[in-house]
């Protein structure tokens, strides 16, 4: 099965409030790019995955992350997280009526495409499921097989609401990189130590480097 990728991403001012303690106002909207790229990257090379679609507004990532050779919906609804979703698969199966969908988090700058590939080839097996965040709480990838509607329900406590929606949870092992998402100063050294892309590093090593 080769998935379409659905990845939100609010505009990059107003991007990763939560990193105040790890980076000030006018280092998080290009930490936040950073993370994006990475996470595209990463996704499109995903032997599982067909193609990506980035819903945006933010002119800047909308150019970067097309660049990397993202498909860019423009988030119409302005309704917040599950409305650009919904409305970024409904805009693929415009398309593809029949295209299996997969929500992903934009901040996951240490993913696999070897850890998303398993963790996409498990979805498969259901009509929906989930997988939920590093921290046990959230979600960071929900999938819609052919014929299903995503649903998504991300935001406080999305495992619990995913899995109440009749999504499966994907239970594997091993896939770290698909789990961490990036919200905190934790967060981001734990992807560190995981390993993030080129881009996140860079952004990085100037963050250290200007606190020197």
């Amino acid at each position: 099965m080769q998935w379409t990728v659905v990845i939100p991403l609010k505009p990059l001012a107003r991007a990763k409030s939560r990193l105040a303690d790890t980076a000030h106002d006018g280092l998080r909207p290009g930490l936040a790019l950073a993370f994006a790229q990475d996470t595209v990257a990463a996704v499109l090379a995903c032997t599982a995955v067909r193609d990506v679609a980035v819903v945006t507004d933010d002119a800047l990532a909308a150019r970067e992350l097309a660049a990397l050779g993202a498909a860019i919906v423009p988030d119409e609804p302005l309704g917040g997280l599950n409305a650009a979703l919904a409305h970024g698969a409904a805009a693929v199966r415009t398309r593809r009526p029949d295209s299996p969908v997969a929500a992903l988090n934009a901040d996951l700058p240490a993913l696999r495409p070897l850890e998303l590939a398993r963790v996409l080839d498990a979805a498969a097996e259901f009509p929906r499921a989930f997988l939920a965040d590093a921290a046990t709480v959230g979600t960071t990838l929900l999938t819609a097989g052919p014929g299903q509607e995503l649903s998504p329900h991300f935001g406080p406590h999305s495992r619990t609401r995913h899995r109440e929606s009749g999504a499966v949870e994907i239970g594997l092992t091993t896939v770290n990189s698909v789990r961490q998402d990036v919200d905190t100063g934790d967060d981001l050294r734990a992807a560190l130590a995981l390993g993030v892309g080129a881009r996140t590093a860079a952004v990085v090593e100037g963050l250290l480097i200007a606190g020197q």
